[in-house]
């Protein structure tokens, strides 16, 4: 499985707990992998595809994502296809004869699919070794997006009754889990619970005031890099959107209300980085696949925590470090409650007040931010700093909160304890509005009281009383403050009191995390590169290679072909389709100013690579081969993937080996088409080979074709 993950992937080391799911898999056993956007989930079946004879089906519900995951696929040399509604009626039939005819490893379908009986019927034909199910939690009515459409995702388990199921997800409380593998009728599955903790997002909550001048300062750090906005109205995105170009930013708005053309071209515009920042409602990004997203910004109140979870995780997707910013005002709320309200299913509306209530007790807390989200999905975090959010990364100030402690604890008193924090603040700082006059709280000794201290700091000191233990809150849509048995004895004691704060007026920190100290003048030429030859295969750039596998190359300056391919990202098929274009530019610039290949660590991986690829194991291929095997039995019997027994071969005739591999040639017909393309190109890279020949040729038939063509030439010298 390391071969395959570094040969396709490119990758040397698989992230946490991948490789137990799949092994899990490979077991046929059923899985629920609960993992963090970037985490990896995708590969937990992709990977397992290239080992199983059949094919692996892909349920999801996002059509562009269904379209840069097959892309991504294909550019990695991996057979993939996708069926939606975006196809006509003669792709969609040419796309179910190759799943019939074994040549896709995996078929990516949405899941309204499953509600059409011409569709059972075709599922009936294909040999499915695995069942894959992209965003799971959309089962669940407990889930924040849930869609009736996964309702039918049973009849898979009824259909293909002996077939291994993978859910997957990245947000999923506990409840949701049970309801998941209820809903998929999943068999006694293996549970997988993945760290939550996105170690290289840092998390921000900033007061709602001069808001647009805060966020000219965010994107200013992130010029010219990708960012997406979060606004709660359609209106709000088209303001921000034309205010943000008005400053010189590439900004575009993006919403449910806008044509469904432009809406697919603002995103086609974002993905190939033709636009760096758009302006949304929460109904852009789901099916958005970009790996090098630096900034997140919601200038509204997101509607819970999972989706302000998923919604933050489309940051840094490479694993470089990003930034998710909200800025929260307690008039967000009110909107919010606003449409809750309109919700006519009494058990729909209390759980979107209860999530509501979730996530403004994560903006008022004075709290880590890391150690809130963690602790929602069931994760313990016991670091004292996780020095990625604006509380841990803020200078901290003590200061004697004596005074103004008593203060708010003798207005709660005073109005009953029957009040949240916002009047609480209002009859403190002696607000002149109709309700306190109402109350008669404008008569209180406390009102008015206050006077060195605005509404955010009132707000902030009320959040680390409760902290501390002095006050409690209680209610779950309209949250009001009560005093505990300890603030009472402060006050009757008159005791002093110290706390702690984030100190005034500071801008908000940046992540303490590091990144390589790459040249960024080599980087900008690799990325020019990256995107001509991405508008060359009409691919988003990301699809090419990710920022940190070129933000690795303009680190290493690696100046041959044996040293990129030990660059995290670049597996045999890039480095066959891509080795040419970025090599000479790489070598170029270190001529030009002097610079030397550092050195490429190898990784554990690799060295136990080096040693089997030095020993049995291409003596191994080569010994079926001469038995007169084909590439399928040597696969099957090797339990590798057919890509690899390729490799293996190819390798072995570089080296000099005399292999007779004639037998293993495609039919006369094919080999001469192939023969003859190879003979025509101008490269020794095999894309312009691929490209000219069509999608009804493979990598490895064409990269056999060449070693034998290779193998002849040495044996007439």
């Amino acid at each position: 499985m390391h071969d395959l993950l570094k040969k396709y992937f490119g990758y040397d080391n698989f992230l946490p707990l991948q490789e137990k799911i799949i092994a899990s898999v490979l077991k046929r056993r059923d899985a629920l992998v609960i993992m963090p956007t970037g985490g990896g989930k995708s590969l937990c079946y992709q990977l397992p595809a290239l080992r199983f004879n059949g094919l692996t089906l892909v349920i999801s519900p996002l059509i562009a994502l269904m379209k840069d995951q097959v892309d991504a696929l294909k550019s990695n040399g991996i057979a993939t296809a996708f069926i939606n509604s975006t196809l006509s009626y003669a792709e969609v039939r040419r796309i179910r004869a190759q799943a019939q005819q074994g040549d896709l490893s995996i078929l990516y379908i949405a899941p309204e699919r499953l509600a059409l009986p011409s569709f059972q019927n075709f599922l009936g034909t294909l040999k499915v070794s695995l069942v894959a199910i992209d965003e799971a939690h959309c089962i669940s009515e407990w889930g924040h997006d849930f869609r009736p459409d996964y309702r039918n995702l049973i009849s898979l388990r009824h259909s293909l009754s002996r077939t291994p199921i993978i859910a997957l997800t990245a947000t999923a409380t506990e409840r949701v889990r049970q309801d998941i593998v209820t809903q998929l009728g999943l068999n006694e599955p293996q549970i997988f619970i993945a760290s939550f903790d996105r170690a290289n997002l840092n998390y921000t909550v900033r007061p709602k005031r001069n808001t647009f001048d805060a966020l000219l300062k965010l994107l200013e750090k992130y010029r010219g890099e990708s960012s997406i906005i979060y606004c709660f109205s359609r209106k709000d995105t088209e303001l921000v959107a034309a205010n943000l170009s008005d400053e010189g930013f590439n900004a575009l708005p993006y919403h449910a209300g806008l044509d469904a053309d432009v809406r697919s071209q603002t995103q086609e515009k974002f993905i190939r980085d033709e636009v760096s920042i758009i302006v949304a409602t929460i109904a852009f990004g789901m099916g958005i696949d970009k790996s090098d997203i630096r900034l997140i910004v919601h200038c509204d109140l997101p509607k819970s925590i999972e989706g302000y979870y998923q919604e933050t995780g489309r940051a840094g997707r490479d694993g470089l470090p990003s930034d998710c910013v909200l800025f929260y005002s307690y008039g967000d709320k009110i909107k919010q409650d606003f449409f809750i309200n309109q919700i006519e299913d009494k058990t729909e509306r209390q759980n979107a007040q209860e999530k509501l209530a979730q996530i403004i007790a994560y903006c008022k807390s004075q709290a880590c931010r890391r150690k809130y989200l963690l602790e929602y999905f069931g994760q313990n975090w016991e670091k004292e700093n996780c020095r990625g959010c604006d509380i841990c990364l803020a200078t901290k100030e003590t200061f004697d909160a004596t005074i103004i402690a008593q203060k708010v604890l003798s207005a709660v008193i005073r109005t009953g304890e029957r009040f949240g924090t916002g009047h609480i603040s209002q009859v403190l700082r002696g607000a002149n509005i109709k309700r306190i006059r109402e109350l008669g709280h404008n008569k209180l000794s406390v009102y008015g009281i206050v006077d060195d201290f605005t509404d955010d700091d009132l707000k902030e000191t009320t959040g680390l009383l409760i902290d501390k233990g002095l006050l409690f809150q209680k209610g779950r849509e309209y949250p009001i403050l009560g005093i505990t048995e300890a603030g009472r004895s402060f006050l009757k004691n008159r005791e002093q009191l110290t706390l702690t704060r984030r100190k005034r007026d500071e801008e908000t920190p940046a992540s303490s995390r590091t990144v390589l100290n790459y040249d960024r003048a080599l980087f900008e030429e690799l990325r020019r590169l990256r995107s001509r030859i991405a508008s060359e295969r009409n691919v988003p750039p990301y699809i090419i290679f990710s920022d940190a596998t070129l933000q690795q190359m303009a680190y290493y300056i690696p100046q041959s072909r044996d040293s990129l391919s030990r660059i995290s990202g670049v597996g045999a098929v890039k480095l066959e389709q891509l080795g040419d274009a970025f090599l000479p530019i790489i070598r170029n610039y270190a001529h030009m100013h002097n610079l030397a290949e550092r050195n490429i660590p190898f990784h554990r991986r690799d060295k136990s690579r080096n040693v089997r690829r030095n020993g049995s194991t291409y003596d191994l291929t080569k010994q079926l081969v001469q038995q007169g095997l084909s590439i399928a039995e040597v696969a099957k019997q090797r339990g590798l993937s057919k890509g690899t027994i390729t490799s293996h071969i190819e390798r072995l005739i570089q080296a000099g080996d005399d292999l007779d591999i004639r037998s293993l040639m495609p039919s006369t017909e094919r080999f001469e088409k192939i023969k003859t393309a190879i003979q025509n190109s101008d490269s020794t890279a095999l894309s312009p080979v691929k490209e000219h020949l069509g999608d009804t040729y493979t990598y490895d038939e064409i990269r056999l074709v060449r070693a034998f063509l290779q193998h002849r030439v040495c044996k007439n010298s």
